[in-house]
């Protein structure tokens, strides 16, 4: 377990000075930035509230949920990732507290809500993760921002070739620095699920109750209009939120 942290920290710190080049990684896109505000207040509790983002990256939602008034707390186990959360907050004049570590060691609480964005699938232990957050707010709320990006049947598999053949004759980089390595993606019990079933199944074994999910339309929507029209048909992905109580 120690050896797949100590790669998975290698992996996003390399990846910390490519992440953001990707509108929807950063959420820079000033339509894409609106419609999270709204899914941000739409799902947690009242501005002035204490927030966990977990795996917070170059700290996109953090930074949003600042500007609306939240104390958030950025964790990530990345020092490379947040080193430009930390630049990015002082450039907008914006508070975050910016915490290195893992997911499985959450802060100090309590928390009134525990957030993440696409990162359980990169957990070797989702479920003890999601027991640790539950302890960090325990009269709290899960947050968990997620998408459907495991479906491999034969018209998902044809929209992928495209997508590639596009990116390779535009010359579009790619949104990451490199591919996840197959030896570490076999470490990690939620990558690439075609449903999300079983986070719900695994939200409910670790201990959080009133599971209840929605489409992210509004992001999907906005994050379409900054990509090229073809490539975003291609690309796109349903995603969704889910949100239960501790």
């Amino acid at each position: 377990m120690t050896d797949v942290h100590e790669r998975l920290r290698e992996w996003w710190d390399r990846d910390s000075g490519t992440y953001d080049r990707a509108r929807s990684h950063a959420i820079s896109d000033p339509v894409e930035a609106a419609a999270w505000r709204a899914a941000l207040l739409g799902v947690l509790p009242p501005p002035g509230s204490r927030v966990l983002d977990v795996g917070a990256g170059t700290g996109a939602l953090s930074l949003l949920a600042a500007e609306l008034g939240y104390r958030a707390v950025a964790l990530d186990l990345s020092p490379g990732m947040l080193a430009q959360a930390e630049r990015k907050a002082r450039e907008r004049g914006l508070e975050v507290e910016l915490v290195v570590g893992s997911a499985m060691e959450p802060p100090p609480g309590p928390f009134d809500a525990v957030m993440e964005r696409h990162v359980l699938w990169t957990l070797p232990d989702p479920e003890g993760a999601l027991r640790a957050w539950r302890s960090a707010a325990p009269g709290g709320r899960l947050v968990l921002f997620e998408g459907v990006w495991g479906e491999r049947n034969l018209l998902r598999r044809a929209r992928d070739a495209a997508a590639g053949a596009i990116r390779r004759l535009g010359r579009t980089p790619p949104d990451h620095h490199a591919p996840y390595p197959e030896e570490v993606l076999a470490e990690l019990p939620l990558a690439r699920l075609p449903s999300p079933a079983p986070l719900v199944e695994a939200v409910y074994r670790a201990g959080w109750r009133a599971v209840r999910i929605r489409r992210l339309l509004d992001v999907e929507w906005a994050a379409r209009l900054h990509e090229p029209p073809v490539l975003g048909r291609l690309e796109h992905r349903p995603r969704y939120v889910l949100v239960a109580d501790a």
